[in-house]
């Protein structure tokens, strides 16, 4: 994401660390701002036993020594000494990482507010309609962000005029609300399998499989594909099973942004990541919308709420940039 000339800024490594992906770039900052992203990389977690053999990865395809700071998020809580992903088996120790990757400072963020940074600090033509009136984000107030994507990130950007805060959250992790039959048909087959069910368990990459099962619960294995091959098929609407699957995908999704969006208060919401951008333009968001507005007695309200999509596919960069830079206005 680019925001302007990087010209005398600062320069850090960003890093966004997902379930799957290992994310790098280099960010020029300046007085509390991104300037400028590039350099960017991305390398498969299951490719390096650790966190530091990512980053030498990264290192060694630059070619250049690497700027003295780092700014890290990170799929997971980030308090404590002890810093454990979730859907990733890497473990970084907050006391000696800055030693072991050889920069000065570090600062680690979950990653799911860094993309709050991100929503924070992106320019007004970054975001598309989801559903909702007919106007921009609100100034002030809150706006709940929504990531479907490995897992998925919930995190609330709190805003006043000229200042903003990022609240932290693992709703992802909230049990899955059921809402009808089909619902419930999904959250028993899922529970017999994990025990409680939560709404990652439905809305992320790996939730259109356990829907696809659930709907299509005769499909021979073999007419069940990998994620990445049934995501495909969903999006380009493969056949009717493939396209009821994305229906009720996109309906969980809208509910749980709505859910969301009580819980926090929120005057507006957004969508950020690269799996919900796929979704842009495809006629299952109607789904999305009714599942997001149909929240009995505040439909009204819900109706009248702006929901955006962040445009930038992988935002967590631009993001762990941001929060560094916000923390450090002088740098």
């Amino acid at each position: 994401m680019r925001m302007g000339a990087g010209e005398g800024g600062r320069e850090i490594v960003a890093v966004d660390i997902g379930g799957t992906h290992a994310r790098f770039a280099i960010a020029t900052i300046s007085a509390g701002r991104v300037l400028v992203l590039r350099d960017e990389h991305r390398f498969k977690c299951a490719d390096d036993p650790g966190f530091a053999a990512s980053w030498a990865r990264y290192a060694g395809v630059i070619g250049r020594p690497l700027p003295s700071a780092a700014a890290i998020a990170v799929a997971g809580p980030v308090s404590g000494e002890t810093i454990e992903l979730v859907n990733n088996p890497w473990v970084l120790q907050r006391s000696c990482l800055a030693a072991e990757i050889g920069v000065r400072t570090v600062h680690l963020i979950n990653d799911f507010a860094a993309v709050a940074h991100a929503v924070a600090q992106a320019p007004a033509d970054r975001f598309q309609p989801i559903c909702g009136p007919d106007r921009d984000l609100p100034p002030d107030g809150c706006i709940s962000v929504i990531g479907p994507g490995t897992g998925l990130g919930v995190a609330c950007l709190a805003q006043w005029p000229g200042r903003y805060e990022i609240l932290v959250s693992e709703g992802g992790h909230s049990s899955f609300a059921v809402r009808d039959d089909e619902d419930a048909a999904l959250a028993s087959q899922l529970r017999r399998h994990f025990g409680r069910v939560s709404a990652e368990r439905v809305v992320s990459g790996p939730g259109l499989r356990h829907i696809f099962r659930a709907l299509a619960p005769d499909a021979a294995s073999g007419d069940v594909p990998d994620d990445a091959a049934l995501w495909q098929r969903a999006i380009a609407g493969h056949d009717t099973r493939h396209a009821r699957a994305l229906d009720r995908f996109c309906l969980c999704l809208g509910a749980f942004a709505g859910d969301m969006a009580l819980v926090q208060g929120a005057a507006g919401v957004v969508l950020a990541g690269s799996l919900a951008n796929r979704l842009l333009g495809h006629g299952a968001l109607a789904s999305f919308s009714r599942g997001f507005i149909d929240k009995g007695r505040f439909s009204a309200a819900m109706a009248d709420m702006p929901v955006r999509l962040l445009t930038d596919a992988e935002p967590g960069l631009f993001g762990a940039a941001a929060a560094f830079a916000s923390l450090h206005q002088a740098g």
